[in-house]
């Protein structure tokens, strides 16, 4: 039996998996529901946070950084990477395949970024709480959110669209990685490393994002 292809007419075609009818429905219904229940957590914050004027504080401010990163990520990221986890297969083309790409990057560290700012901006709040409205103002946590969306882009798209995460390792990447109908971040040990430092540098505790949203 020939192994199936996303592309039957082409001899670069990635190979294809096909699951059963009913798991592929059941694998839609549950990927679905868990990206529909991200986009309307983070949206149902992030009005929140626009339309009530007392919750309009700085730490707010970057509660609502973080669900606008997070439902991004939800509409962005997970919806296609639902579809291609399903389908096995990416259907919707290079260009936006690096768009997909860049922005799962983005926004991850976005997240990571935004994340560890309010850890920073807490640290204040309750260690030095008669410090805390001189250091921690609306200017401060505006330029913290301009440092995380701008290094996120940088980031996320500098590195797909620039290639630099195939650096070196092109002819490794097109002969034994890349094909039709495949969408894959094939990261070098750098990289991942300099993802990994920002990770265990960065404090991100996981109860932020609940706990500040009435504050």
């Amino acid at each position: 039996m020939e192994p199936v292809l996303c592309y039957e007419s082409r001899n670069l075609s990635c190979p294809r998996t096909i699951y059963p009818l009913p798991v592929r429905i059941t694998l839609y219904l549950v990927l679905g529901a868990t990206v529909v229940l991200t986009v309307c957590g983070n949206l149902l914050v992030t009005v929140s946070v626009a339309y009530f004027k007392q919750l309009h504080s700085p730490t707010n401010c970057l509660v609502a950084s973080l669900a606008v990163s997070d439902l991004l990520l939800g509409l962005l990221v997970m919806f296609p990477s639902m579809i291609q986890s399903v389908e096995s297969c990416w259907y919707f083309g290079n260009l936006f395949c690096n768009f997909y790409l860049s922005s799962d990057v983005t926004l991850c560290t976005a997240s990571i970024l935004n994340l560890s700012f309010i850890s920073l901006d807490r640290h204040y709040a309750v260690c030095q709480p008669l410090l805390y409205g001189k250091r921690i103002t609306v200017n401060v946590v505006l330029s913290m959110i301009g440092v995380s969306w701008s290094v996120s882009v940088l980031i996320g798209f500098g590195m797909v669209f620039l290639k630099l995460n195939i650096w070196g390792v092109e002819e490794f990447y097109y002969n034994h990685v890349a094909c039709e109908g495949g969408c894959v971040l094939l990261q070098r040990p750098e990289t991942w490393s300099l993802d990994s430092d920002l990770v265990l540098v960065c404090p991100t505790p996981t109860s932020t994002h609940s706990s500040l949203v009435g504050s």
